[in-house]
């Protein structure tokens, strides 16, 4: 779905690359971008979605150039839900901010909040469409954003840092809507330090170290690459980490793994 050749960016006045020679190509496997801040991580989806462009380098989502597209024309393609949801909220009610984006790729207002009450319903939001967003928590601000992201159904759904300020309920809501994202065959494609989610949640992981991709595969054959993970400083899954402790063989993604292991 998308494909990334020789990509490399550096921001103005400066010779510092915070991208150097990327090559990717994305799948409908959900993938999970990890690394230390600083890594370039933030900068390569703002490519995607087409906020930076490239100083070096092709990415085709399908088969038109990014580079060709504006980031609205983008968005009918592509969804980011920013890792700060105050950063992408702006309107005066929860629904109004549900129907954003859909509203401005002028389908109708009818439809739209149609759509927008049914993703508001998906965040545990619907008994809130009145209210203010600016006077919802953290925690409500980031679903907002999810549901006015997932209301557009973008073939490719970024999520920047997905749980942050979530507790165990909201992780398993965002969970839920990765799987029905899923189930519908769009992309689906994070930035995270959440290791927990990222095992039990991503098919594939990406490690950033320094601008450049370092480690690319299947979750659990990357979590057995430890000395590879210790560089770009990325800590195991907690589970993961414990039954490696234990002595177990196998590379532990989730409880259930760990029981059935621990079982034997």
């Amino acid at each position: 779905m998308i494909e990334v050749s020789s990509l490399s960016f550096s921001y103005p006045n400066t010779d510092v690359p915070v991208l150097a020679d990327i090559n990717l190509e994305f799948d409908q496997r959900t993938t999970a971008i990890i690394g230390q801040n600083g890594s370039g991580k933030t900068t390569f989806v703002k490519l995607l979605k087409g906020l930076l462009k490239a100083s070096k380098g092709e990415i085709f989502i399908g088969d038109y150039d990014v580079s060709m597209k504006t980031a609205a024309e983008l968005a009918r393609q592509i969804g980011l839900v920013f890792q700060n949801p105050n950063d992408q909220i702006f309107k005066r009610t929860v629904l109004d901010e549900a129907m954003f984006g859909l509203l401005n790729i002028k389908m109708g207002k009818y439809t739209a909040e149609k759509l927008a009450l049914e993703a508001l319903e998906m965040v545990g939001l619907a008994g809130k469409t009145a209210m203010n967003p600016h006077d919802l928590s953290l925690s409500e601000k980031k679903l907002l954003c999810t549901a006015s992201v997932v209301a557009m159904d973008t073939d490719i759904v970024i999520f920047d840092e997905p749980t942050i300020a979530q507790d165990e309920a909201g992780k398993k809501i965002i969970s839920n809507i990765i799987k029905k994202l899923k189930r519908k065959q769009k992309l689906i494609i994070t930035i995270i330090h959440d290791m927990d989610f990222v095992a039990e949640n991503f098919e594939r992981i990406i490690v950033f170290n320094q601008g450049t991709v370092i480690l690319d595969g299947a979750t659990r054959e990357v979590f057995t690459r430890k000395e590879v993970l210790k560089e770009a400083k990325v800590e195991l899954p907690g589970i993961t980490q414990l039954a490696n402790r234990l002595g177990f063989q196998n590379t532990v993604l989730t409880i259930e793994e760990f029981l059935q292991n621990y079982s034997k």
